[in-house]
């Protein structure tokens, strides 16, 4: 599933050639890319035909347009396979294709915007725009303070400069679960994945089922460095691909993949001690890590 990095370099390929644009159709293909829109897609169609986009912004794993009604925005979340492609005006539909968005940019002219999703988890919806809990920006790419109510409940990203590092501490000293489950609790912090939660665990020497609360103060700021130097090489290099799904907005894949470190490397030499890397279960997907490297820490 795309991580952050994966969607922050949609959302930065998106904003040059929407932000301004207004749209001159919507187009829906199939009604379950609009699985978190309150109306049909006629509805969807009428409401966003002819407004135009004001700003591209995100939050975690989400992103949304903003209209020029200053009340709605279009939000969006990727899934598991959701692409959002910019392709040249009456381009030839694409494969897995769902809404079309015909826009005219004053700079660039005339393109599309396409959501294309094969296994169709991935989901547009028009929302209501809401003030944020903390009355800072609601995320990058955006300096107001209102973010979709779809979002609301998401947390901070370790990226975001509003992102507050004791309240994270504190969360962490709450929590019994282990610590990669609390990676993943998109209400704690955002935008973190399996992939790279296991890279940044293992950059930390953290064991994925180390309790949270049993971490010290040192581990737990050391933790959330590694997973800020991870989620910034990873958008440095435009995000992990493991298949033509992880694509940016023209199509172009990532290249983190090759610097992982833990996560797809079972039974090769961690890179720190030369040991193998393991794989375990963990909430129907799996953990790779350095048994030696990574050893677990129990509550006392």
């Amino acid at each position: 599933m795309p991580e952050l990095p994966e969607v922050e370099v949609v959302r930065a390929g998106l904003a040059p050639a929407v932000i301004g644009a207004t749209v001159l159709a919507a187009t829906v293909l199939d009604e379950r890319a609009l699985t978190r829109h309150a109306g049909t897609a006629a509805d969807f169609e009428a409401r966003l035909t002819g407004a135009s986009f004001t700003g591209a912004a995100r939050r975690g794993k989400f992103l949304w347009l903003s209209v020029d009604d200053g009340a709605h925005a279009v939000v969006g979340h990727l899934g598991m396979s959701g692409q959002l492609l910019l392709r040249s005006a009456g381009a030839s539909p694409e494969r897995h294709e769902r809404v079309r968005l015909d826009i005219a940019h004053p700079e660039h002219g005339e393109l599309a915007v396409v959501f294309s999703d094969q296994r169709t988890f991935g989901s547009l919806a028009i929302d209501d725009l809401v003030a944020t809990a903390d009355g800072a920006p609601a995320g990058w790419g955006t300096d107001a303070a209102v973010l979709p109510s779809q979002v609301a409940h998401i947390a901070r990203d370790p990226l975001d400069p509003a992102f507050d590092d004791d309240a994270w501490r504190a969360a962490l000293g709450r929590k019994n679960s282990a610590i990669k489950r609390v990676l993943l609790d998109q209400s704690v912090v955002s935008g973190i994945g399996n992939i790279y939660a296991d890279e940044s665990l293992w950059a930390a020497r953290i064991h994925p089922e180390t309790p949270a609360k049993a971490l010290s103060t040192r581990a737990a700021r050391r933790l959330l460095l590694e997973v800020r130097a991870v989620l910034e090489k990873a958008l440095a290099e435009g995000g992990t691909s493991f298949d033509a799904q992880y694509v940016n907005v023209n199509g172009q894949a990532g290249y983190f993949a090759h610097s992982l470190n833990a996560y797809g490397r079972t039974g090769q030499p961690c890179p720190r001690c030369g040991r193998p890397i393991v794989r375990d279960a963990f909430m129907n997907r799996s953990s790779h890590f350095c048994r030696h490297c990574q050893r677990i820490v129990r509550v006392s």
